[in-house]
């Protein structure tokens, strides 16, 4: 039997109790800070954060010296993120569109926090969706003893903590990715391929790569299926039942906010809002080098209201060539990286998404409790 098994069975054997937040929280919504007291930056008077309904870093909307919050907290976001949990342990100043919920001596903080993450909340469906002190005041809590609640909080720190870890882990692999990405696709320019190491000839796109436009089609225009249409974001746009390229080929968004933005697919696509590239060249050595111009590609972007890039500038980039042996080489080495930092199934970006739900499911599990008569 675990601690927390020993713990209900002693202290809560019947159940809990359930309480509204309203009842066991002191809730208030954020305010305006006074322009005279607020800074984007942090100075020696102003140090205390403005916090606003945004996830994460975004969160931070600048600073006062105003702790309109002093004690232990959760805030929920009231629009836009609606329901976004954060916890807080400092002094902070909440802004409009945030509501807080500062628990009594019943609830221990961490435990509310992991548990409001569990809410599933409701806005009315007419008017500007958005929630409301009273609202959250109605929703209930469990209230355990609070030996039950720490032994909870505990096992549940160390789920996300192992999360944490594992994200850090990623970030260094995707640091470290990058630096022998550009290591390995960095060369020595010469006109003669056949010269020293690490020293090959530059050719245009265009004479190693054909290109072809996608085809314009609307979501309207054609039927439902599972070939991923690729308009002119990161990810498929949505799916249909008939494909223009069959095999392995590089797709460049062609207008819009990603546009430049290149991918690989080896499977039937439909591309509409894109340019296809075939070589005869490794496609994955190519593949790898256009990515590592990712940022020279975005900045290609040309024209008001909706950019684009223009297909006959990308066929003049210039790209290095060692022989076909060393492209396989590199492609190979380049794609174990790619496959840890960005593979869903069997990469770090898995693991941490086999991690989230593990988290996810044993959350919901150890927060839910019989109720006590």
């Amino acid at each position: 039997m675990s601690k927390l098994e020993k713990l209900i069975n002693e202290l809560c054997p019947d159940g809990v109790e359930y309480q509204e937040l309203g009842d066991v929280c002191k809730i208030s919504a954020g305010g305006d800070v006074p322009k005279n007291r607020y800074s984007k930056v942090s100075t020696e008077k102003l140090q205390i954060p403005i916090i606003s309904n945004g996830i994460g870093e975004n969160a931070l909307y600048g600073y006062t010296d105003i702790a309109k919050i002093s004690s232990p907290c959760i805030t929920i976001a009231a629009r836009g993120t609606i329901g976004y949990c954060s916890l807080w342990k400092i002094p902070f100043y909440p802004i409009i569109r945030l509501i807080c919920a500062i628990p009594n001596a019943s609830l221990d903080v961490d435990f509310l926090y992991y548990f409001v993450q569990t809410i599933r909340f409701q806005v009315p469906s007419s008017g500007i969706p958005q929630l409301t002190v009273p609202m959250v005041g109605k929703y209930k809590v469990p209230i355990p003893p609070l030996p039950v609640q720490q032994e909870i909080v505990r096992i549940l720190d160390n789920f996300t903590e192992l999360t944490a870890e594992l994200i850090a882990e990623l970030t260094a692999r995707k640091k470290q990715y990058e630096y022998y990405r550009s290591f390995l696709l960095s060369f020595k320019k010469t006109k003669d391929p056949s010269s020293n190491d690490r020293m090959v000839k530059m050719v245009a796109l265009d004479e190693i790569a054909t290109m072809l436009r996608g085809e314009y089609i609307t979501k309207k225009s054609i039927s439902p299926g599972n070939i991923p249409v690729i308009l002119g974001g990161q990810e498929p746009a949505y799916y249909c039942h008939r494909s223009n390229h069959v095999g392995e080929v590089i797709v460049i968004s062609r207008s819009g906010a990603y546009a430049g933005f290149v991918s690989y697919w080896d499977e039937p696509i439909f591309v509409t809002d894109g340019f296809m590239i075939e070589t005869r060249e490794n496609i994955r050595y190519l593949y790898h080098y256009l990515k590592n111009i990712q940022d020279k590609l975005h900045k290609m972007k040309r024209g008001g209201g909706v950019p684009h890039v223009r297909g006959n500038e990308i066929m003049k980039i210039k790209v290095p060539l060692p022989s076909l042996d060393e492209q396989t080489r590199i492609a190979k080495l380049l794609d174990r990286f790619d496959s840890l930092c960005n593979d869903l199934t069997s990469g770090l970006p898995a693991e941490i998404e086999a991690r989230r739900k593990q988290y996810e499911y044993y959350r919901d599990k150890l927060l839910t409790f019989k109720e006590a008569k």
